[in-house]
């Protein structure tokens, strides 16, 4: 069912480097916590629209556009998770919302956790959304190999260019991931990806930074240690599915196992029916995540 648009307001927050892009949705309510939301590897800040939606007004929502990416795309390098998580604490210093919740989406989830260690003063808890585990990879796969899989749908569509936005949305209505359930927040989503000029649009993600940063989700230590560093309490929700629909996800109990996760301090639920992407934007997921968000809204309250 098609919903209301819902726009949120457009910040920039100073880094090194230039101007970050943060979007806000505001609570209805003066002195209502704030949580910061931080996006996938090749996404925007509106990958979050359908949580503020939901959320309805009861938090103020920040979630910036990472560098190199979205309306952030002309914040210059060096890349990296690590430098992402310099970036969330500096927006959350700056607009003075601290100590806030973060949640984080894939890629997202590895800069949520390395946030939360590098600076536990800003943050007081976190939410993992199918992302921030690492674990061993199965014997005689490369590296490399494992890098290419996870980034080669990624990287085929930076390289491609779009004669108008229609051919973009055509493109993403095609995704399996997206089968059957596109609205007017993924069309927003989507569309906020767009730079340039008719005929030649393209993603608006830079090739370096997404490089620079799929690497490090595999390969880097401090990234992939920081989820079992967490200084504050944390949980983890994971996808049925994968990126492109398939039956295998990111995880499973197996991977979660083989991460060394201690489920005591990091208690990790599955959420049936879901795939990487409607994790955030169908009703299963999206309901999970707005659910824990609010528990510890009212935690906090």
């Amino acid at each position: 069912m098609s919903q209301p648009p819902l726009k949120p307001e457009e910040l920039t927050v100073p880094v090194p480097g230039g101007d970050l892009a943060v979007l806000r949705w505001p609570a209805d309510q003066p002195g209502a916590p704030t949580v910061v939301a931080v996006h996938g590897i090749t996404a925007n800040g509106l990958a979050w629209y359908e949580i503020a939606r939901r959320l309805a007004g009861r938090v103020t929502l920040l979630a910036p556009d990472l560098r190199g990416r979205g309306a952030s795309r002309s914040v210059a390098g060096p890349y990296g998770l690590a430098r992402h998580a310099d970036d969330v604490a500096a927006l959350v210093a700056a607009l003075g919302a601290g100590p806030v919740t973060v949640v984080g989406h894939s890629m997202g989830a590895w800069v949520t956790a390395l946030t939360a260690v590098r600076y536990p003063e800003l943050v007081r808890r976190v939410l993992l959304v199918d992302g921030a585990l690492s674990f061993p990879l199965p014997e005689g796969v490369r590296e490399e190999d494992a890098l290419a899989a996870v980034l080669g749908p990624a990287l085929a569509r930076l390289s491609m260019t779009f004669p108008d936005r229609a051919a973009y949305r055509e493109f993403w209505q095609r995704h399996p991931a997206f089968d059957g359930s596109w609205s007017d927040g993924i069309d927003a989503y989507t569309q906020r990806d767009l730079v340039g000029a008719e005929p030649e649009l393209r993603s608006s993600c830079v090739l370096e930074a997404v490089q620079t940063d799929g690497a490090q989700v595999l390969l880097d230590r401090e990234a992939a240690g920081a989820v079992h560093r967490l200084p504050c309490p944390a949980e983890l929700l994971w996808a049925e599915r994968g990126l492109l629909d398939e039956p295998q996800g990111l995880y499973d109990h197996q991977r979660i196992e083989l991460s060394g996760l201690d489920g005591d301090r990091v208690p990790a639920a599955l959420v049936p029916d879901t795939n990487h992407y409607s994790i955030l934007w169908g009703e299963a997921g999206a309901d999970q995540i707005v659910r824990r968000l609010l528990a510890d809204v009212s935690a906090a309250g």
